[in-house]
């Protein structure tokens, strides 16, 4: 598999909720050298350990960041999606990272060539104190993300999962397969079915294979654990210019 990519009308660049919260100046001058992709489900968009070409942006798609073992078992430590950017280690100090990022929900992204971006955090502008806070919230999603795996139910991690992911799209609606899901949350895909028929019985969500619909925001909220209302009030603080859609 690979990413179709075609260039970036300026208008569609709001697109990425990052790349709209800079000051139109910086915004202009990395629009030019931006690319539309297309992520298939399950695409790598780098592998553990591997050479950052691109930076990417996403728009529709969501992706996770993940841990893989050595055995070949993955656990999922972030989602990105509309709300950031994947390839922070580029600018963080170095070119490679020990995490896999992965396509969960096919969708599309603004891919940029990693020196472009690095050269733009170097001029230690706008771009480099809005990044620096967009890492900051990423790595309490991931501290978060680790003591929730550790503590809390399957049933409660699947809800803070799908709050997160969705709130990283335009829509109530999700493509994803169990598999991918299990995946990322480090579990069985029994465990995943069960849950997830768990959520689709008491009304809060629509479940078929590989496609999710969030019915009832309210009560996902209401029976997920802590961790979602900790990632999001980090993200609100730290990236107020970032307004998370609400349901």
């Amino acid at each position: 598999m690979s990413a179709m990519s075609s260039e970036v009308p300026p208008a569609l660049i709001g697109e990425n909720h990052l790349l709209a919260s800079l000051p139109s100046v910086d915004r202009e001058r990395l629009g030019g050298q931006l690319e539309k992709v297309h992520l298939p489900l399950g695409f790598v968009l780098y592998e553990s350990g591997a050479e950052m070409q691109y930076v990417y942006f996403p728009t529709t798609a969501i992706v996770s960041l993940s841990y893989v073992m050595e055995n070949g078992a993955t656990a999922e430590i972030a989602v990105v999606g509309n709300d950031g950017v994947v390839g922070v280690s580029l600018f963080m100090g170095g070119g490679t990272t020990p995490s896999r990022a992965v396509v969960q929900s096919e969708g599309y992204a603004f891919r940029l060539y990693s020196r472009s971006l690095k050269e733009e955090f170097e001029r230690a502008g706008p771009t480099q104190s809005l990044l620096l806070r967009y890492t900051q919230a990423l790595l309490t999603q991931m501290a978060q993300t680790s003591a929730c795996s550790r503590h809390h139910l399957l049933d409660q991690q699947l809800c803070r999962w799908l709050l997160l992911s969705l709130d990283r799209l335009y829509t109530n609606e999700l493509n994803t397969t169990q598999e991918l899901i299990a995946s990322m949350l480090g579990v069985r895909r029994e465990g995943v079915n069960e849950a997830a028929g768990s959520l689709q019985r008491a009304g809060l969500i629509s479940y078929r294979r590989g496609h999710i619909t969030m019915l009832d925001r309210a009560g996902l909220e209401k029976r997920t654990c802590e961790c979602y209302a900790v990632v999001k009030k980090e993200y609100d603080r730290l990236l107020p210019e970032i307004s998370f859609r609400q349901q």
